[in-house]
C-alpha cells in the first residue's frame, strides 16, 4: 500500500472512531492507546511505519468497541490487529 493510500485509509478510521465516540453506549477510552501515539491522519510528514501502526492500534480498538467477547468476530479482528500493531511498532 502506498502511503497515501494509508493516509486515506487513516482518515476513513478516524471518522468511524468519531462516529463511535459520538455515541453515548460507548466508552472513549477505548480510543486512548491511538491518542498517545499522537499520529494524525494529517500528519504527512510522519513516517508510512508510523501510520501503519496507528492504523493497526485504531483498528484494535475499533474492533475492541464492536466486539461482544475475544471469540466474536470482531474480537478475533482486535487481536490480529493487535498482533499486527506489535509487529508495526518493532520496526519503528
Amino acid at each position: 500500500m502506498h502511503k497515501d493510500e494509508l493516509l486515506e485509509l487513516h482518515g476513513h478510521m478516524v471518522k468511524i472512531m468519531e462516529t463511535f465516540r459520538g455515541m453515548e453506549d460507548v466508552d472513549g477510552s477505548g480510543f486512548d492507546a491511538y491518542d498517545q501515539l499522537d499520529v494524525t491522519p494529517d500528519d504527512v510528514h510522519k513516517s508510512k511505519s508510523e501510520h501503519k501502526h496507528a492504523v493497526f492500534v485504531l483498528g484494535n480498538a475499533l474492533a475492541a468497541v464492536m466486539s461482544e467477547d475475544e471469540f466474536s468476530d470482531a474480537g478475533r479482528i482486535g487481536k490480529r490487529m493487535q498482533e499486527l500493531a506489535d509487529d508495526a511498532e518493532s520496526k519503528l
